[in-house]
This record gives structure tokens, sequence and C-alpha cells, in this order.
């Protein structure tokens, strides 16, 4: 009676556990849905500035969300076929996965966190360097286009201010055209508006597009970071449960073969 009653209650906890595990796995594909959305927006929502900055830190961070957010879809997809058919050998195989995408978000978290405790000084060192030398600059036309688009997103001029682009090579050169800033610095762009650099013409924030640009990624690696650590935690929760899972599995093979 007591085994029978033993029996009872392993079955029930079994069938809760897959029921919780079947759950679990479908908020981890939404999840999964979710790590990838922010990847792309992060890369999508004004990309173009990735060529103003030293580093590709920011940018890997944000592919790997993508590769990792594509992992969890196929891995919660594949989770809820091994629980529904109760194969030790695929939960074992959704177990190592979970592992390691895991390992792959918690990098894309720490990666995003060392990077912004550096991007204060990175943009500081490259940013004023990048504009000054680079803009309009035959074979930098990426660059010129990010450094517009930057300008006129963020409603900025210079690195630090306006007269930052008295030491640009290009407000230097007669391709300038006697203009003081580049066109984009002017609140209403028209031919030749950067002659003029009056506050009432162009913009003159305070920090100039230094301060813009880093709080702009400074908000962006926040939620990269707290997208990946607090993915990865949730992960750890179903790995404890998949390994459960296994074990209550493995303990009923084990008591089938000893009724034989």
């Amino acid at each position: 009676m007591g085994k029978l009653y033993k029996d009872e209650q392993d079955d029930w906890i079994t069938v809760c556990l897959k029921y919780l595990l079947f759950v679990f796995n479908f908020l981890f594909w939404m999840g999964g849905g979710v790590v990838m959305g922010v990847g792309i927006w992060t890369l999508v929502d004004k990309g173009d500035y990735l060529s103003l900055l030293a580093s590709s830190t920011f940018a890997v961070s944000a592919y790997i969300l993508i590769l990792a957010g594509g992992l969890v879809m196929v891995t919660g997809f594949l989770g809820c076929c091994a629980v529904i058919r109760e194969q030790r050998s695929c939960l074992s195989t959704y177990f190592s996965c979970l592992l390691l995408i895991f390992l792959i978000e918690l990098v894309a978290g720490v990666l995003a966190y060392v990077y912004y405790q550096k991007l204060s000084e990175e943009l500081k060192e490259h940013l004023s360097k990048t504009m000054t030398q680079n803009y309009a600059q035959p074979g930098k036309e990426s660059i010129t286009q990010s450094v517009d688009r930057l300008q006129q997103d963020f409603k900025c001029c210079g690195s630090n201010n306006s007269y930052d682009w008295m030491h640009s090579v290009y407000i230097k050169s007669q391709e300038a055209e006697r203009r003081l800033v580049p066109d984009s610095c002017c609140k209403t762009i028209t031919s030749l508006c950067g002659r003029r650099d009056h506050p009432s013409n162009i913009y003159k924030v305070e920090g100039g597009c230094i301060t813009k640009l880093e709080q702009f990624l400074a908000d962006h690696l926040l939620i990269i970071g707290a997208v990946g650590i607090g993915v990865a935690c949730l992960q750890l929760v179903g790995a404890v449960l998949t390994a459960c899972f296994i074990y209550l599995l493995y303990k009923e093979e084990e008591e089938d073969y000893s009724d034989v």
C-alpha cells in the first residue's frame, strides 16, 4: 500500500513538473524573441553610429544577443517536444543547450557592462578625432553620413562644441566654401547654411555630440546587459527544472526494470 501511494505521489510530481516545464519552455521561446528583438533594435536604431566607435564591442554584444535569441527560440521549441515525449536523451540535449545559451548570454551581458565602463573615455578620445580628420574625406563616406545623422538626430554640433570644427580638415579646405561648420549643424538645413555659426542658426548644445551619443549608447548597453543577464538567470531555473525532470524519469525507468 505504501509503495502504491509513493508511486502515485511520484507520478503526480512528474506530471506537475512536466506541465511546469512545458509552460516554462513556451515563455522561454517568447523570451528568445525578445532577446533577438533587442539585438536587432540595437543595430537598426541609429546603427550608423557604430562607424564612429573605436572598438566593435558594442556591435559584438548586439550580434551575440541576436544569435542567442535565435538559439533560444529553437531550443524552446525543441524543449517542448522533448518534454511531451519524455525522452531522457532529448531532455539531456536540451539541458546542454540551455547551459550553452546561458554562457553566450552571460558573455553578452558582461561585454555590455565592461564596455559601459569605458564608453565615456573612448568617445572623448576617438569621436573628436574622427569628426575633425575624417569628415568629408575621400573613402570616408560612411563616417560623413554618420556624423551628419548624429548632429541632426541629437541636435548637436561638434564633438564637444561647435568650435571643434575650426580644427577640421574639411572646414580648412576649399571644399568647405567658407563654411564654419558642416551644414548638418544647422537647425534648418539649406545649401551653405554652415557659413553662419550663430546660435539662432546652428545647434549649440552644452557637452556637444559626445554627451548625447554617450547617453544613447549607455541606455542601449544597459538594456543589452539587463536582457542578457536576466534571461540567462531565467535559463538557470529552466536547467534546474529539466534536471529534476530527467531524474524523475530515470527513477521511473529503474523502478520499471526492478518490477520486471
